[in-house]
């Protein structure tokens, strides 16, 4: 099979990418905001078919879209998801694989999962003793042929909602800290007494967005999180700061306030995609933080299921 379905199936967002094997070439892409959360309130409100019925038939559904789309079947071809569809919502809870886990993804669990027209893996996450990922570790399998030799350690950063701090030593992830970053970010620009003070709308190409943002970040290693919050507010109310302004300078106190938690002296690779990867290093720029690498995570996230996908294939009929 020269080509294979990517299905990236997070908790507010659902994307299938038809993806040629030789260089990884999206052909077409079905995308919604059916994520796992709202999937999984759907299946309960209807009450008479089981979960991972229901869940199939909706993935069913998205591929024949997708063949509309082409005018083309695409039965037979595989369904690699990662992301949220192996959680406790998802079409099939998989457990966790404990920390270690080696970045070729040979020893993360995958499962094959029955289905007529289109065989599908179901790529599981990964936990230490207090933390959890489910989708980040497809993308570091993904990143890793990328990474120096091993024998190094390396850092990886990977932005979002929620953001993931991964250590690598010896080709093993060892070690990660999730930090809600993109969360407290909604939560206070959407719903807190800031949201009156922010608006999105300007672009940090311009130049005093740039210096609030880059404000804010250096500004975060002086002053405790919850008080920086607040001078959000006192941004407009006695500097008449504009709201597009003040956005940028939440955003970078927020994603400053992380970065404290980074060892001195390291070296950043940062995996992102379009929104965050610009925010990520202008913030290290300002802090004089070394990013040694940035790759796209979406590229990342394909190259990783790929991974996956040719070695269960390797060891089962799949």
């Amino acid at each position: 099979m020269d080509t294979f379905l990517s299905c990236d199936w997070g908790t507010s967002n659902f994307r299938l990418r038809w993806v040629r094997n030789e260089n990884l070439q999206a052909l077409a892409t079905v995308q919604n905001d059916q994520g796992i959360s709202q999937v999984a309130k759907l299946w309960q409100q209807q009450g008479n078919i089981g979960r991972q019925a229901y869940y199939t038939r909706f993935l069913e559904k998205q591929i024949r879209e997708m063949e509309y789309q082409l005018g083309k079947a695409l039965d037979g071809v595989p369904v690699v998801l990662s992301g949220m569809a192996s959680s406790s919502i998802g079409l099939l809870e998989l457990p966790y694989k404990r920390l270690p886990f080696s970045t070729d993804g040979a020893d993360l669990l995958a499962r094959a999962f029955p289905n007529d027209k289109n065989p599908l893996l179901i790529i599981s996450g990964a936990c230490t003793g207090d933390d959890v990922m489910r989708g980040e570790e497809t993308k570091i399998v993904g990143a890793a042929a990328s990474l120096p030799v091993e024998g190094q350690e390396q850092f990886l950063l990977l932005p979002g909602t929620h953001s993931k701090h991964v250590w690598i030593r010896n080709g093993q992830v060892v070690s990660f800290q999730t930090f809600m970053t993109g969360e407290f970010f909604a939560l206070l620009s959407g719903s807190s007494i800031l949201a009156g003070s922010v608006a999105g709308g300007g672009g940090l190409e311009e130049p005093a967005n740039r210096e609030s943002f880059m404000s804010a970040v250096r500004r975060s290693r002086e002053i405790p999180l919850l008080q920086h919050s607040f001078k959000v507010r006192t941004n407009q109310l006695l500097k008449g700061l504009p709201r597009e302004r003040n956005f940028y300078y939440l955003s970078g106190l927020l994603i400053g306030e992380e970065l404290s938690a980074l060892k001195p002296g390291v070296a950043v690779h940062l995996l992102g995609g379009a929104l965050h990867t610009p925010l990520y290093a202008l913030a290290c720029e300002a802090l004089e933080i070394s990013i040694a690498s940035m790759q796209d995570a979406d590229e990342a996230l394909i190259k990783g299921q790929q991974v996956i996908l040719s070695a269960q294939r390797r060891i089962s009929a799949f």
